[in-house]
């Protein structure tokens, strides 16, 4: 029994052997993912923070390569600071590639450094690239001598790939992605796609996972409040929500979304270059509507008002344009709440409507509840709100007159001791 244990032992394990790949037959390592993340709008201190921190994550995770997709106009940080990110990017301890898409995506400004830093870049069909303005001191042009043309303009895709500003022309990322194929850098050699054969001929299929990243929920608020039009807005939707909240009384819902505004408003303002006698000029503008929103009528305030705005509202970013829409929704959107909108809610609560009701005065009724000072009386069947002097409150049931009307509160006094015979008032 024991021999033909064994046998049957010895059997399967060559069955299992026989089944299973020979050491060359063994499958090939996998191929290391590829890390892309997206830069789009100002490059501010919170996408700088990002940038860096990806580059460190895609060398700890075991990347291959980190893609950044790239389209903004400029960047709203110092130069030294860009500096630093285009450093980190130069010397990152994985190659570091840099598309500019999809089309119609920009590369302006001081995002030139980061084309500049990559190890390979790429553009889309119909993106651009240029107006770098003049590299700072330590580096050298996009592009080399032969890049003067994008110092002060930019240039399409085919343009910026004959001057050397970008390598290659990729329609999508993927594309470009698959182009990182065979790059050398440092010593490595990127891995990212195979070539296959089809019905149509030998192609490269790409084999790298790629992997996206991006900013998470607060940074992506943070990041989007330093947007220009965000930030415009967000500051005259607080400074008219304040001015509301004013002539309402009270503390409520539009006094603390008028908080919140400002204070998103004023991180946005300090990250972006703000000409701050330009946010003066749009702080005393509503301070000029709200002295003639009391009136109801547009007068001196008001002339000064418009004026702060319009020029605040043009001149408020150094070297940054608002577009028209943003402009317009701003403007247009403070003259209708101050001209319109906010007099009539002024009206509606500080208004004393006694139109129609001197009848009243000179009438008797009853005091339903006590009135000291405060109560409520029925005059001629009609429940009202009354007030009369502290030194002589009203029992309830006592007769009352009416001697005054304060907006809906009726100035009531005891029918009898009365100082004067207010249906005679009334006649005159």
């Amino acid at each position: 029994m024991r021999t033909l244990a064994t046998a049957l032992v010895f059997g399967g394990a060559v069955l299992l052997m026989a089944a299973s790949p020979s050491a060359a037959q063994a499958p090939a390592p996998s191929v290391p993912p590829v890390d892309v993340i997206e830069v789009s709008g100002l490059v501010d201190p919170v996408v700088v923070d990002f940038v860096e921190r990806s580059i460190e994550a895609a060398a700890e995770d075991g990347a291959q390569a980190l893609v950044i997709q790239l389209n903004s106009r400029d960047a709203a940080v110092s130069d030294d600071r860009m500096g630093e990110l285009a450093e980190a990017v130069e010397t990152a301890p994985v190659p570091v590639g840099v598309w500019v898409g999809p089309s119609g995506a920009r590369a302006y400004g001081q995002t030139g450094l980061l084309l500049d830093a990559a190890d390979i870049t790429g553009i889309a069909p119909g993106a651009r690239v240029g107006e770098f303005g003049t590299p700072p001191e330590g580096r050298d042009p996009v592009g080399g001598a032969a890049a003067d043309r994008v110092v002060d303009a930019s240039v399409g895709a085919d343009d910026a790939v004959s001057l050397g500003v970008i390598d290659v022309v990729a329609p999508v990322l993927g594309d470009f992605i698959v182009g990182l194929d065979g790059l050398e850098v440092d010593g490595r050699t990127l891995s990212t796609a195979r070539v296959v054969q089809t019905d149509d001929g030998p192609r490269r299929e790409p084999t790298a996972q790629v992997r996206f990243a991006q900013l998470d929920l607060l940074d992506e608020l943070f990041h989007t409040v330093a947007s220009p039009p965000v930030a415009y807005l967000l500051l005259l939707t607080g400074l008219s929500l304040l001015v509301f909240e004013f002539f309402t009384a009270g503390i409520g819902i539009a006094g603390v979304v008028g908080a919140g505004c400002l204070i998103l408003a004023a991180y946005g303002i300090d990250v972006l270059p703000a000409r701050w006698w330009a946010l003066a000029l749009l702080v005393v503008s509503i301070a000029g509507f709200a002295v003639d929103v009391q009136t109801g009528v547009p007068r001196f305030w008001t002339g000064v008002g418009i004026v702060a705005l319009v020029v605040g509202s043009f001149f408020l970013y150094d070297g940054l344009s608002l577009s028209w829409i943003t402009l317009l929704a701003g403007i247009a959107g403070v003259l209708l709440a101050m001209l319109t909108g906010m007099p009539a809610i002024v009206r509606t609560r500080f208004a004393t409507p006694t139109i129609g009701r001197d009848w009243m005065i000179g009438e008797t009724g009853e005091a339903v509840e006590r009135v000291a000072p405060d109560g409520l009386v029925r005059v001629r069947d009609a429940l009202w709100p009354a007030h009369t002097n502290r030194a002589t409150p009203i029992a309830p049931g006592d007769p009352i007159r009416v001697v005054s009307i304060d907006g809906l509160v009726l100035e009531v006094e005891p029918e009898s001791g009365g100082a004067r015979d207010y249906r005679e008032r009334r006649g005159r």
